[in-house]
């Protein structure tokens, strides 16, 4: 791994990196996280008896759409043609939350992890703010990136 900062340029002023003379691949990523709450508002959200709605199709769709506006969202990431971006939820009872998984996959010359943790990100925004009447103590951690394939530094899966 190399030393020098990637972002900055010789005089320490932020700069994208140019991804001009990387080749095109297949980039997919993977990345998950959890929204922690009380057993009465996970029953909620899965019986569809939240008062604003259907809060995991709102919260995919708010993670389909923060996938594509990346660019927008965190400095100097490039502006990718996403050619898949799913975002799937797990309702697990006995713990009491829901499971956020996204996949992102394009064919380009850089990655797309921040495009699937920023989905994932987005969709547990989301079921926050639909369940919020419900419950205000409700818990968004464990965001991280499971996995990713394709570029020149090959595939890596993050260990369990």
């Amino acid at each position: 791994m190399s030393n020098q900062l990637t972002h900055l340029d010789e005089r320490g002023h932020a700069t994208m990196v140019d991804v001009g003379d990387k080749a095109v691949t297949t980039r997919t990523a993977v990345a998950q996280g959890i929204v922690q709450m009380q057993p009465a508002t996970l029953a909620a959200i899965r019986d569809g008896a939240v008062p604003k709605g259907d809060v995991l199709a709102a919260a995919r769709i708010a993670g389909i759409m923060a996938a594509k506006r990346t660019p927008d969202l965190i400095p100097l990431c490039h502006t990718l043609l996403l050619t898949k971006v799913a975002v799937d939820f797990i309702i697990d009872e006995p713990g009491s939350r829901v499971w956020i998984t996204a996949t992102v996959r394009c064919r380009g010359q850089t990655g797309v992890e921040m495009e699937a943790l920023t989905a994932v990100s987005v969709a547990a925004l989301t079921i926050y703010d639909m369940a919020k009447a419900l419950e205000k103590t409700m818990v968004i951690g464990q965001i991280r990136l499971l996995e990713k394939q394709g570029g020149k530094s090959g595939n890596w899966q993050a260990g369990e």
